[in-house]
């Protein structure tokens, strides 16, 4: 596999991005976890219909369950199952990481979003993340310093 072949492949390996949960929150630690989907939801993915600017995660049971994520069933979906769009879909991970986030969840008060979904080996992954929300002058103070790398990158490039 050539170069430009891995490349292209690492760049369509990506689903949906949750970009508002990246200006709303700090984004203290990260996780991979798979997800159970059905057939319907895999296709759909496919065809890139889904949204996870509302999805979050909660642990019930034990069990890490994925809430608020929108895929959209296609129009050629199967005629004898009711696809349900935002149902709660289970989160693959080890017990150790789900003793992690609760005790995060619990004790610190942080909040638990879905980050990135994506393709890894022919399966989907979830990257989530253990967030801390951000204040209005947090977020005008991280818009600033994008704003000011940009313009400095514009400077630089322009002096070669």
């Amino acid at each position: 596999m050539t170069a430009a072949s891995k490349a292209k492949a690492k760049a369509s390996s990506s689903i949906a991005q949750n970009k508002k949960a990246r200006h709303d929150y700090h984004i203290e630690e990260r996780f991979e976890a798979g997800i159970a989907l059905e057939g319907w939801e895999v296709k759909s993915l496919r065809a890139g219909r889904v949204q996870l600017r509302d999805a979050y995660v909660l642990i019930k049971d034990g069990e890490a369950l994925l809430f608020g994520a929108l895929i959209t069933p296609l129009p050629s979906a199967s005629t004898h199952i009711q696809p349900d769009p935002q149902r709660n879909r289970k989160l693959l991970l080890n017990r150790r990481e789900i003793d992690r986030i609760r005790g995060a969840v619990e004790r610190k008060g942080a909040t638990v979003v879905a980050l990135a979904l994506y393709w890894k080996s022919g399966r989907v992954k979830v990257d989530i993340g253990l967030a801390r929300g951000k204040k209005q002058h947090d977020k005008r103070a991280s818009e600033k310093a994008r704003d000011w790398d940009r313009e400095k990158s514009r400077l630089l490039k322009g002096s070669r």
